[in-house]
């Protein structure tokens, strides 16, 4: 435990902790600058997350009734050969160094082996932290763990305003706006066009309804597109926004959080045009400026699409792996 464990209490998270969590990430934006900002409705989503398991795989440090400290771990709901789970956590400003985050990091590997043993118990097991790269201390501690970087990822942004490209939708594809009837279809589309990105697995319904179709959804500026011969879907894009990051910086930013095309329909021009169209739609709705987080070594070439529709890198991201 760290140096002053005697003086914080520990125990495992709660639904009860939403307010609490906000409080303690939105302490920590204000050192670490990553553009996140958070309401107790935010931190209550991701508590009620189902493949969180709080009793056996999360861990709080509380100083009187405030948060200082947290990690909790998500297990994967399917797994092929490699089982990844994802420790994610914080500490507040100021209560680093002194040996609270090594503590929540050997914590979150041990409950990472829990979960495994219950859930896929003959699978390999990596633990995973994905983290701007820019954080004081956070890759000293976690190469103090084991932990190695084995990929890098990259926020980009395109400000929104008159000067958008070209919008048109490819000929034989039709394009529509998210409704409760085709949510199935974008939640198909994503599953069948992730098979092959690093470290995605295919997302249940729960899964689906609890990430992306939550409090921060915004169905206006998300469309599907269809084969227009067939009815087939063929590529998403899905869009979030963060009450919480309009309030904070008064930048309403229209984060496309899933672009997806099918195997079969690549290099057909289907992303570009779910991104031009999306971009367009945002700024008809007022977003001031449109985000994405794209994988450096995607095998869709996401990096040059976002790249051709005029978007530019603002911060990098490191996922660094613990092989167990």
């Amino acid at each position: 435990m760290p140096d002053h464990s005697d003086s914080l209490t520990w125990r495992p998270l709660t639904r009860e902790d939403a307010e609490a969590s906000a409080d303690l990430l939105n302490a920590i934006e204000t050192v670490d600058r990553i553009g996140e900002n958070y309401t107790a409705e935010d931190t209550l989503q991701e508590l009620v997350d189902p493949y969180a398991d709080l009793a056996r795989a999360s861990l709080a440090a509380f100083d009187g009734d405030v948060m200082v400290g947290f990690m909790k771990v998500r297990h994967k709901p399917v797994a092929q050969d490699v089982h990844r789970v994802f420790l994610d956590g914080g500490v507040h400003p100021d209560h680093r160094r002194r040996g609270v985050g090594a503590a929540l990091v050997d914590a979150g590997v041990a409950a990472a082996k829990v979960v495994h043993a219950l859930h896929h118990p003959a699978l390999k097991l990596v633990v995973d932290v994905h983290k701007a790269e820019h954080i004081a201390g956070l890759a000293d501690l976690v190469r103090s763990r084991g932990f190695a970087p084995v990929r890098y990822f990259q926020r980009l942004e395109h400000p929104l305003g008159d000067a958008l490209g070209d919008a048109a939708i490819p000929e034989g594809l039709r394009v529509e706006p998210w409704s409760a009837r085709n949510d199935e279809d974008f939640r198909s589309v994503r599953n069948e066009s992730y098979q092959d990105y690093w470290g995605a697995v295919p997302m249940p319904v729960d899964s689906w309804q609890n990430k992306i179709t939550n409090q921060t959804f915004r169905p206006e500026v998300s469309f599907l597109l269809r084969d227009a011969a067939d009815g087939a879907p063929v590529g998403v894009l899905v869009t979030l926004c963060w009450d919480a990051d309009s309030a904070a910086t008064g930048v309403r930013d229209a984060h496309f959080m899933l672009v997806g095309t099918v195997r079969a329909y690549r290099k057909r021009g289907v992303a570009g045009a779910l991104v031009g169209h999306a971009l367009r739609a945002a700024a008809e709705q007022g977003y001031d400026r449109a985000s994405v987080s794209v994988d450096s070594a995607s095998p869709s070439g996401a990096s040059g699409i976002f790249a051709r529709a005029g978007f530019t890198p603002t911060m990098r991201y490191v996922r660094w792996a613990l092989e167990v």
